[in-house]
This record gives C-alpha cells, structure tokens and sequence, in this order.
C-alpha cells in the first residue's frame, strides 16, 4: 500500500480549504511528492480562487501549503503531452490564480512561503498581494534548465518588481536565491523565522479583514488599473470610485465609529 493509499488521498493530490471568519485558508496539498502541482490541483486552485471571489463573507485568502515545502514545481510528466500539443497547462476553470486572464480577482491573497519554492511557487506568489517568507525558503526558477520558459506571469512580473538586470538574473540562469534576496527582489515582503509565516500571513489577513471590504476591492481594482493602463487612467477613476463609496453604509460605520471612538463594524455594504 502506497502513501496515498493509507491516507486515503488522490496521488494527484489535493488544494484544501477552511473559512476561519472572513479569511479562507488555502492549501496545497501533496506533501508525499513536494507538493508538486497536477492539472487536478490547478483546477482546484482556480475553484479556490472562485469561492474567495464569490462569497460575500469572506474578504481575504491566505495561500499556505501543506507539509515542509510550498512547492517543488510542476509534475512535468503530468503536462509534457499539453505543452508538446499547445495545450493550456494553466487552469481554465475559476478564477485564475496567476491573475493572467479575466476575471481578475479583487478580493487580496496573502501567501506564505517555505522550504523548497520553485518554479510555478513563484509565480503563484508573484500573483498575490502579500507575500511572508520562512527564512529559510529556497526559490528558483529554473524552467530553463529543463528546457522550457516560466509562462505564468514571472518574465512580467520578475522585471517589474526587480528591474532588468535583477530578472535576467534570476530568470536565465536558474540559480537557488534566498528568502533575504526575495525581500531585496521585492518579490516578498517580510521574512520571518521558520514556522512563523502562516501565522504572521493570518495576522496580515486579519487587519485586511477589519478594514472596509467594498473600500479594499476598489483599492485593488484602481491600483490594477495603474498597473496595467498607467497612472493617468486610475487617477481618472479618483473621483468616481470616491463618490460611489462615500454613499455605502461602511462609509458611515466608518465616521460614525471615529465621532464614538471605536472600533468600526464593516458590513460589505
């Protein structure tokens, strides 16, 4: 009997989720192979991304995986046939997790990041808001030793965040850079010590939660819109997105909670 057997799980492996309050947990699944991804966990990913995106109750996701390692990459023997036949290897159900095709998620994702964090790990956390680091993770991406290119959103990305030189850096050779070199990357945003990043990954999630959700869909959506139409176009959304706003329910929590001096109760509305 093999490990999946006795566990009673599918050898693709699985993505797990769990509602804690507003915040929805999101796991990867298959710590007997590394938590390397199949095309069925991709679909259960995307699924994920949806019931983040679709339930009005919750208001942040947290990316996490199971076991001592986020992800050692793809299973290539489980995609070879695809990509040899142009096929998408990306999932094309749910919300995509990459963020490369509509409909773009508004709802933020918190990842935290250990052990070993190759290839598509990378990618998953470059598309997310929020990225904690183990100390001790490893990252690489190092698609091109194995003969193909990073095709989920790292060459856009990657030289976004760590210009030219520091992306070719990374992308051309493959090497195993480090959690510190990820932060100076700007491609995490803390580094924590070894077994504290989920935790400090919730904490992040949670001050997310607190705050208005209507008010923290359009901070992404406008800052979106920066990113990939320039600054003149989301400046042209101030005014409108303000407006619409200032006439919600949360707004008023909002003033009426600062006149009482306490803390505000967001509705969503």
């Amino acid at each position: 009997m093999n490990k999946n057997e006795d566990l009673g799980r599918h050898p693709d492996g699985r993505i797990t989720t769990e509602q804690r309050g507003h915040i929805l947990l999101i796991g990867i699944d298959r710590e007997e192979k590394y938590n390397g991804f199949t095309p069925k966990m991709f679909t259960e990913l995307a699924n994920a991304y949806a019931e983040l995106e679709d339930n009005g109750e919750l208001r942040v996701g947290v990316l996490h995986a199971h076991g001592k390692h986020f992800t050692a990459g793809l299973d290539l023997p489980k995609f070879s046939d695809a990509m040899k036949a142009g096929e998408p290897i990306l999932p094309v159900n749910g919300v995509d997790p990459f963020s490369l095709r509509p409909p773009l998620r508004s709802t933020p994702v918190v990842a935290a990041m250990k052990g070993i964090c190759y290839t598509v790990a990378i990618e998953l956390m470059l598309a997310t808001d929020i990225v904690v680091s183990a100390e001790s993770a490893r990252y690489s991406q190092l698609e091109v030793g194995r003969g193909v290119m990073a095709a989920a959103g790292a060459t856009i990305r990657m030289t976004e965040r760590a210009g030219w030189g520091n992306a070719m850096k990374v992308l051309l050779t493959g090497y195993e850079f480090t959690a510190e070199e990820a932060l100076r990357f700007n491609f995490v945003q803390e580094v924590v010590p070894d077994g504290q990043e989920l935790e400090r990954a919730l904490e992040l999630a949670a001050l997310i939660a607190a705050q208005a959700p209507l008010a923290v869909s359009a901070t992404m959506r406008n800052a979106l819109t920066a990113l990939n139409e320039g600054p003149e176009a989301a400046a042209r959304q101030f005014r409108t997105i303000n407006q619409r706003l200032a006439g919600t329910e949360d707004a008023a929590e909002g003033v009426q909670s600062f006149i009482e001096k306490r803390p505000p109760q967001y509705k969503g509305c």
